[in-house]
């Protein structure tokens, strides 16, 4: 199922406003200080990946997700990656804020570590996979509406029809490897798809192309 991060298509969010023409990598220093740490976090200290990271994001709170800015959400997903590892018990991080304010709280007991017992094949993420890809350039196939625990399938071309327009090279998939249940390469698809199929005969009229994976894709009857 699609998490709080699977916004593309929703609406009630307003305008999309241009980013500024100078626009710095980072517009506060405490931004870059939360990017470091949190690649720090991902896989030295907390055993994860960057699909692990990326459900850590997908669970946060709405709160969490939304109030604290882009690198906000990072921090609270590297929070959130280090608890499940026990690295860090749930609520110390919030004790130790209250102590920078001059409050008084108790953190709560270490717990034991639980990395994940996990590592890669090969580094990155593309991987070579036996046999032909399942669909060839010009095939019309349809995104799948199947519900998962964790899945980079967008919310809106489920069930929706499109057109291959290029076979990308394997990756591994996302839905396996951020559970830590296996990399499962797969061959990967640019699917073309027309925006009044995907919102309806009065969307204006463009042509979207997504990359899916192939166990997100089956063919069009």
């Amino acid at each position: 199922m699609g998490g709080i991060a699977d916004l593309g298509g929703q609406e009630g969010w307003g305008a999309v406003d241009p980013p500024p023409a100078e626009e710095p990598v980072f517009a506060e220093r405490w931004e870059g200080r939360a990017f470091a740490l949190t690649a720090f976090t991902m896989g030295r200290i907390s055993g994860r990946n960057l699909d692990a990271f990326r459900h850590s994001l997908d669970r946060l709170a709405p709160a969490a997700y939304f109030d604290d800015g882009y690198y906000g959400r990072w921090l609270n997903a590297a929070e959130l990656m280090l608890t499940e590892s026990g690295i860090l018990a749930e609520g110390a991080v919030n004790a130790r804020a209250r102590r920078l304010r001059g409050e008084r709280a108790e953190e709560p007991p270490a717990p034991e570590p639980r990395k994940p017992d996990y590592a890669p094949t090969a580094p990155g993420s593309l991987r070579e996979v036996p046999g032909a890809p399942r669909f060839a350039v010009g095939a019309r196939v349809r995104a799948v509406d199947a519900a998962s625990e964790f899945t980079r399938l967008p919310a809106y071309t489920r069930g929706r029809t499109g057109t291959v327009e290029r076979v990308q090279p394997a990756h591994l998939l996302p839905d396996t490897h951020a559970l830590f249940r296996g990399e499962n390469p797969q061959h990967v698809y640019s699917v073309r798809f027309d925006s009044r199929e995907l919102w309806g005969p009065e969307a204006e009229p463009f042509q979207l192309t997504v990359e899916l994976y192939d166990s997100y894709l089956e063919p069009a009857s």
